[in-house]
């Protein structure tokens, strides 16, 4: 910068800062000289000069104080020039920015595509938006959110990949907890009228014995229990309700990317039915097109394991030993599950451990099933399981074990199997994902509009502090209880927790109230977890304890916390069992 000093008793100009002040220097002096004295002072009369050097003094003051004049007007245009030239060129930045566009594949392997020829056409305000509301997938999870947000006066746009009835061999059971949500939701009409079965609670075998553990659901109305039916035949009963609400548009098509501006998920792009690329947007877009889905990594960071697949059987015309009931048999070398599924269908799911399944095409497959399966099966269904085996409709799954750690992103969320999944033994899924819907629904009520790009992340914060934690745990933590192993602590553990449960009372409806997603306590779960371990000691201690028994029975506690300690862990400590320490958690609280 540059400065000049004009004469004493002139007008100064400082510049700093980018600010502009004004001075007088000397103000009062120079007024004191041109008023005169004070009438209560007195002094002798002033002489008139009228000599040349006076006149050219008096000219000397003018033109000094006409260039000081001159000096101000100037920098104060130069300072306005300077400002407006300056406002022009931030606003050309600004809109430089505005236009810039970059698209984030599913497969998260482009970053800021800035020579991507249909860039700036992302629209620069979000009420020019397509709907509130974008949800990729409308399964379980996305069928419900749709129906829960339309109705509660969202504009929703739903793109599924396939609107036909979905074929799955799993999503067939829903536990009490899960249908507890779903009459909270609206949605209990959704398994009238697909010859959906009651489901009162579980028989457990093993070794020739078994046990009958009743749902507990003396407290609630005679219509709650589980459900289970065909998979298909409930999504698109869920589909059909959520197409009649005013403000739901379902349509469908592949949505192969999402497209982000400066950070912030606006849309997706997608291909339609005909073949046609096409883009919508929204200010909320919220993915849950499943354990398959292409988006998951540009929102999360998942962590997948595969432990077993699911081998899956309709048995027909059968009867199950305990009518209404899920049957657990404990099985070598991992479970069979059996449940109903319409009113003459049983569906068997085998699972086998690892990711290598014996060939389907050369026989092998049934092979093993008649050979290794079919003799640990209950009497009563044998003959049906021969025979579906010989139908040859033998299907299979990944059963995926997926706790994930979401990547904050504005304008996007995870939900259902895209976002976590557990091991499916327990039949939790659909009761997770219905949980976490009631949780979101409460969450964002609360906004009039989702527009506000700094309010609903906050918002939207509490989601994942707030997850069904407590069945995915314990889906993760029997499944490797009930699994065969040949370490003898571990062959006993799984001989405690079958006849923990066997005790009745509390030992049984304790356990079962958590895995029917009507008691989500965690506590109650890492209570009665270590109580099957001090059982399964205290067994191996009486009547007489040895070295060696007693050397198991360490080895049983420490390979209990090394079951339930890791999965805690993955699921979050915090959250889990002190969610009023997370701020997030207030934010919930007072949207409801």
């Amino acid at each position: 910068m540059f400065s000049l000093r004009p004469p004493p008793n002139a007008l100064h100009y400082t510049h700093s800062n980018h600010r502009t002040n004004f001075t007088i220097a000397s103000h009062r002096s120079i007024n004191h000289r041109r008023q005169g004295p004070p009438s209560s002072i007195s002094s002798p009369p002033v002489p008139q000069l009228t000599s040349s050097s006076t006149v050219l003094t008096s000219k000397k003051k003018i033109m000094e104080n006409t260039i000081d004049n001159s000096y101000i007007v100037g920098t104060f245009f130069a300072s306005f020039l300077g400002f407006v030239l300056l406002s022009v060129l931030r606003r050309r930045t600004s809109n430089s920015i505005s236009h810039s566009k970059k698209i984030t594949s599913g497969n998260n392997t482009t970053a800021r595509n800035r020579s991507d020829p249909t860039r700036g056409e992302f629209r620069p305000r979000l009420g020019s938006a397509d709907a509130d509301v974008i949800i990729v997938g409308a399964g379980v999870s996305g069928a419900a959110l749709a129906y829960t947000l339309g109705k509660d006066g969202r504009k929703v746009r739903v793109i599924e990949r396939d609107l036909s009835e979905p074929d799955r061999i799993v999503g067939e059971l829903l536990q009490p907890g899960g249908y507890l949500k779903l009459i909270e939701l609206g949605l209990e009409d959704c398994v009238e009228d697909i010859d959906a079965q009651r489901i009162l609670g579980y028989a457990l075998f093993k070794d020739g014995k078994s046990t009958r553990l009743p749902y507990p659901l003396e407290k609630f109305h005679s219509d709650v229990s589980g459900r289970s039916f065909h998979n298909g035949r409930f999504v698109q009963k869920m589909r059909e309700k959520a197409a009649t609400l005013p403000k739901v548009t379902l349509e469908q098509g592949t949505v192969t990317s999402l497209l982000e501006d400066e950070g912030t998920i606006r849309g997706v792009q997608y291909k339609t039915k005909s073949g046609d690329v096409v883009k919508a947007f929204a200010p909320l877009t919220i993915v849950c097109d499943g354990c398959f889905s292409n988006l998951r990594r540009s929102l999360c960071k998942p962590q997948v394991d595969v432990p077993s697949c699911f081998v899956g059987l309709v048995l027909e015309n059968c009867e199950l030993p305990y009518p209404n009931h899920g049957h657990v048999i404990l099985a070598d070398p991992s479970p069979i599950l059996f449940y109903p599924i319409s009113g003459t269908e049983v569906r068997c799911l085998v699972d086998i451990p690892g990711q290598k399944l014996p060939a389907l095409a050369n026989g092998d497959m049934a092979k093993y099933m008649k050979t290794n399966v079919a003799p640990q099966v209950p009497a009563e269904l044998h003959d049906a399981f021969v025979a579906a085996i010989d139908k040859g409709n033998i299907r299979t799954m990944p059963n995926m074990s997926m706790p994930t750690a979401p990547v904050p992103t504005r304008g996007a969320l995870l939900l259902g199997d895209a976002f976590n999944m557990r091991h499916p033994l327990t039949g939790g899924g659909m009761t997770v994902a219905l949980s976490d819907i009631v949780v979101l629904q409460h969450l964002l009520k609360p906004l009039r509009d989702f527009t506000d790009a700094d309010s609903l992340p906050k918002y939207l914060e509490s989601f994942h502090t707030l997850l069904a934690s407590t069945i995915n745990t314990l889906a993760g933590a029997l499944y490797k209880v009930f699994c065969a192993s040949p370490d003898e602590a571990m062959k006993e553990m799984r001989e405690a927790c079958f006849d923990y449960l066997r005790l009745g009372g509390g030992c049984a409806t304790g356990p079962i109230g958590l895995l029917s997603g009507l008691n989500p306590n965690p506590v109650s779960l890492v209570f009665h977890f270590f109580a099957v371990a001090v059982y399964g000691v205290g067994r191996l201690l009486l009547p007489i304890p040895s070295p060696k028994r007693l050397w198991i029975g360490v080895r049983l506690i420490l390979g209990a916390s090394g079951i339930i300690i890791p999965i805690i862990k993955g699921e979050g400590v915090r959250q889990m069992f002190f969610p009023a320490t997370v701020p997030a958690y207030y934010r919930n609280k007072v949207s409801q």
